[in-house]
């Protein structure tokens, strides 16, 4: 037994000894935590493989900078540059003087989206109805019901949506406008298709990572949405879209690409399909990434966006006398 001690005694000297003289991969200086955070994406990051980006030369370019770094804010700027290579709006290291973010994946195409147009007496105007998060008003003479819906970080209940859908029931279909939403709550986004669907419907899959090789996910999990039970939609919605329909609105669209009745126009959405986690540097940074991919029900994959059924871009002239081409183009579908 004194044996046995002695061996487990002698191991545990040489794993620490082992962890004594490991490069300082995860210790608070420079480039410890320049190597924390490319082993975390390097491990864990979950579109490496599909975007075809070589992490390893990517740590060769920006190594050689972190020996020139001569602040912390210096330090940020390097890491926020590495971490923009990835294209990916989920992707933000954290400190208390900054957060770094990738803004091309909406700022290098057209807005196709005017609040001012939207507030003008023809679409919202200045009177209409706030239900829960979403601003509702009957448009085109009374027969088109819209709806804009801002962030599914904000709330809202089968009250709400049945008091909206109620008094829409004259119209002959209803405009749902995601354009400018950024994102949220996956599971309001998944609430609000609910009210489209008359079955359970298969609208894709979801992957975990399960090791730390690019390639490493696990089995396809199906994904389905139910029709809600007390709420329910029949006729005609439109759904707008734009660059800015990004996160949990890019998942919005693509539930709804499979939802009767339902016809996408507008722009291709900002993408977005990862599903973000979060990991802390040394020095207590917070890097966060996309760690899990989605898929459609074709097993393709939505990180780049969802393409529209017809594609509607802003026209300035139509705009500078108050009108959107867009809304416009959804009532004469609506109207066919």
């Amino acid at each position: 037994m004194k044996q046995i001690y002695v061996i487990i005694s002698l191991f545990l000297m040489v794993i620490l000894q082992a962890c004594m003289n490991e490069p300082d991969l995860r210790s608070d200086t420079p480039r410890g935590n320049f190597n924390a955070l490319w082993e975390i994406i390097d491990t864990r990051y979950c579109y490496l493989s599909y975007k075809q980006i070589n992490w390893d030369s990517v740590y060769t370019e920006y190594s050689h900078k972190i020996d020139t770094v001569s602040s912390n804010f210096s330090l940020f700027d390097v890491m926020g540059e590495m971490l923009a290579t990835l294209k990916d709006g989920h992707v933000n290291l954290y400190s208390s003087f900054d957060r770094s973010r990738y803004w091309n994946w909406y700022t290098d195409y057209p807005s196709n989206f005017n609040s001012e147009v939207l507030f003008k007496p023809h679409y919202l105007g200045a009177d209409y109805r706030i239900a829960g998060s979403l601003r509702y008003k009957k448009i085109a003479n009374g027969k088109v019901g819209y709806i804009y819906y801002g962030s599914f970080s904000d709330s809202f209940s089968n009250e709400n949506i049945n008091q909206i859908f109620n008094s829409f029931s004259s119209c002959q279909g209803i405009i749902v406008d995601v354009r400018n939403n950024g994102g949220g709550m996956l599971s309001y986004a998944e609430q609000l298709a609910s009210y489209f669907f008359d079955k359970k419907t298969l609208t894709g899959y979801l992957s975990h990572k399960t090791g730390k090789g690019h390639s490493d996910f696990s089995t396809p999990t199906p994904l389905y949405i139910e029709p809600n039970d007390k709420v329910k939609w029949n006729k005609k919605v439109m759904i707008l879209t734009n660059r800015m329909s990004y996160s949990a609105t890019n998942g919005f669209v693509n539930i709804m690409k499979y939802a009767p009745n339902s016809t996408i126009i507008g722009d291709q959405t900002g993408g977005g399909g990862g599903l973000p986690f979060s990991s802390e540097l040394p020095n207590g940074w917070m890097v966060r990434f996309s760690s899990s991919p989605m898929y459609d029900a074709d097993m393709q994959n939505i990180e780049w966006g969802i393409k529209p059924d017809i594609q509607v871009n802003m026209n300035a002239e139509a705009e500078a006398r108050g009108y959107d081409t867009i809304i416009e183009k959804a009532i004469g579908e609506i109207f066919k």
